[in-house]
C-alpha cells in the first residue's frame, strides 16, 4: 500500500477496509503462514522427543482445581491455528509482514528455547481418554511435553494484542473488539479446560505473549515514526 492509497482507504466502512487489505501479497501471506507453522511443529515435535534434560512434572493449583474437565472446549483450542493466520492477513505491506514474521518466530523461539533447556510437563489427569476419543487423538499426539509456558497461550494473546491494535486502526467498532478479545480468552481458557496446560503454564505464557506483544507493537510504531516524510 502506498502513502497516497491510504487516505482513501481510510475513508471506507472498516469492513471494507479489511476487505481491501486481505487480498495484497495473499500469496506470501498464506504460503509464509503455513511455513511458519510447518517449521514450528517441526521444532515443537523434534524438542518434545529430544530434549536436553529429563522433564519436570508441572504442580497442580488451587486454579486448576476449580476449572473443571470440559471436552466441549476442544474446538476453542483448536481454533488457534485460524486465530493466528488473522493478523498477518490484516496487514498491508511487505514491511509490516515481514516485521510481523520477525516478531512471531523470536516469541515462539523464545519459549522453544526453554522447552529445550527446562523440559515441563503436564501432570497426569484422572480422566479415561478412551471416553473422548478427539481428546485422546490430541494426548497421544501432542503427549504431555513443552508445557511451560505454555505457547498456544503465548500465540493467542500475542495475536490478540495485534488483532486489537489493527481493528482499532481501520476503525472497527467495540462489539468487535470485544468479539476478539473474548476469543482470545476463549482458547486461554481452554489450555486448561481440556487439560492440556496447567494454571502456571498459563500464566507464564500470558507472561511470554504481553511482552512480546508490546515490545513488537512499539518496534512497529516507531517504524512508521521513522519513515514519515519531512
Amino acid at each position: 500500500m502506498t502513502r497516497h492509497e491510504e487516505p482513501a482507504l481510510s475513508k471506507m466502512p472498516w469492513y471494507r477496509q479489511v476487505a481491501a487489505v486481505i487480498p495484497k501479497h495473499v500469496h506470501l501471506k498464506g504460503i509464509g503462514t503455513m511455513l511458519f507453522i510447518g517449521v514450528f511443529f517441526a521444532a515443537y515435535f523434534y524438542l518434545l522427543k529430544e530434549p536436553a534434560y529429563p522433564a519436570m512434572v508441572m504442580p497442580v493449583t488451587r486454579l486448576d482445581r476449580l476449572i473443571g474437565f470440559v471436552p466441549q472446549a476442544l474446538p476453542v483450542y483448536l481454533s488457534l491455528w485460524v486465530y493466528v493466520s488473522l493478523p498477518p492477513a490484516l496487514l498491508a505491506t511487505r514491511r509490516e509482514l515481514y516485521g510481523y514474521g520477525l516478531s512471531m518466530t523470536a516469541t515462539c523461539m523464545t519459549g522453544l528455547i526453554v522447552f529445550y533447556f527446562w523440559p515441563t510437563a503436564v501432570p497426569a489427569a484422572n480422566i479415561d481418554w478412551a471416553l473422548y476419543p478427539d481428546m485422546d487423538f490430541l494426548k497421544n499426539m501432542d503427549a504431555s511435553g513443552n508445557a511451560c509456558p505454555s505457547l498456544h497461550v503465548t500465540t493467542a494473546v500475542f495475536s490478540g494484542f495485534w488483532l486489537h491494535h489493527l481493528l482499532r486502526r481501520f476503525g472497527a467498532p467495540l462489539r468487535i473488539l470485544i468479539v476478539n478479545w473474548a476469543w482470545c480468552i476463549g482458547i486461554v481458557y481452554s489450555t486448561l479446560a481440556t487439560r492440556q496446560h496447567v494454571a502456571l503454564d498459563v500464566l507464564a505464557g500470558l507472561a511470554l505473549g504481553v511482552l512480546a506483544a508490546v515490545l513488537s507493537l512499539r518496534r512497529d510504531r516507531m517504524n512508521k515514526v521513522s519513515i514519515q516524510p519531512i
